[in-house]
């Protein structure tokens, strides 16, 4: 039996409590994330009723992080769906029919790579208005030619196999050949960097709430309650700590589950992990 890798263990549990708060912050959070009272500002750690303190407008500081978690789950999971959507069908068409599709998907992927997450995103603020959809469009545009890179990488080794050249022998149709044959063939890949794209989406949206352009106030951001802290790091340094570990964990989290799935997924990598049993 093979033992799981670390990494993958770490990073199962850390996303797992993230996700735990998120669902639980949906029936149940000790205070009202958003209400405001101000005789109970900057509230220490502890202090009465407040597990974690109280911010500049007297709301619970951890209430606002367990509703900052749902809504930072909520920016992965959608940015996630918007680059497959869009990235998947590019780069499976661009490794089954190659020739001219092929350099135009890849060129036009290396034109919005040109692009980063945050930038777009400011782009799109200037067009429209600011705010949670429009920072998931701009982060799920930015990574959709990351994943048709890695499908298209795929892909190319998938359609060298014999049961592929069968298949077209025997007259096969491309789209079933894409459906029966490509996508399965190419889904741990997507897995691992579905993980990976989700830390990073954590990332670009924090980002963005803390420079205004993302989850407008008052709904709970950890990157908007960043922004918030610094203002009063003299008077309330944990503040700023709460939201930042919280990011940190996160991001951290993801990225040792995509590194564990890797190392799992991987036909390649098999031999070296240890076996018990």
């Amino acid at each position: 039996m093979r033992r799981l890798p670390p990494a993958l263990v770490a990073g199962a549990f850390l996303v797992g409590l993230v996700v735990l708060v998120a669902l639980v912050s949906l029936v149940w959070t000790p205070h009202d994330p958003d209400h405001v009272i101000v005789p109970d500002r900057f509230r220490g750690v502890g202090g009465g009723e407040y597990l974690l303190g109280t911010d500049q407008f007297g709301r619970d500081e951890l209430s606002r992080l367990m509703a900052g978690a749902r809504n930072t789950l909520l920016v992965g999971m959608v940015t996630v769906v918007i680059a497959i959507a869009a990235g998947v069908p590019v780069g499976a068409l661009a490794a089954f029919y190659r020739g001219p599709l092929e350099e135009v998907a890849m060129r036009a992927s290396d034109v919005l790579l040109a692009f980063p997450a945050i930038l777009l995103a400011m782009l799109f603020a200037a067009v429209f208005r600011p705010g949670t959809l429009t920072a998931m469009a701009a982060i799920g545009i930015a990574f959709v030619p990351v994943f048709a890179r890695v499908v298209r990488g795929a892909g190319l080794q998938v359609m060298q196999m014999d049961y592929v050249t069968a298949a077209r022998t025997f007259g096969s149709r491309g789209w079933w050949i894409v459906a029966r044959h490509l996508l399965p063939n190419v889904g741990s890949v997507l897995i691992v960097q579905a993980t990976i794209a989700f830390a990073v989406a954590i990332l670009a949206e924090a980002a963005l709430s803390y420079l205004g352009l993302g989850t407008p106030p008052p709904t709970a951001s950890w990157g908007r309650m960043l922004s918030d802290s610094q203002s009063y790091l003299y008077q309330s340094p944990l503040l700023a700590l709460w939201p930042g570990m919280a990011i940190a964990f996160s991001v951290l989290g993801f990225n040792l589950l995509g590194d564990g799935l890797r190392d799992l997924l991987d036909p390649k990598l098999v031999e070296r992990l240890p076996a018990q049993g």
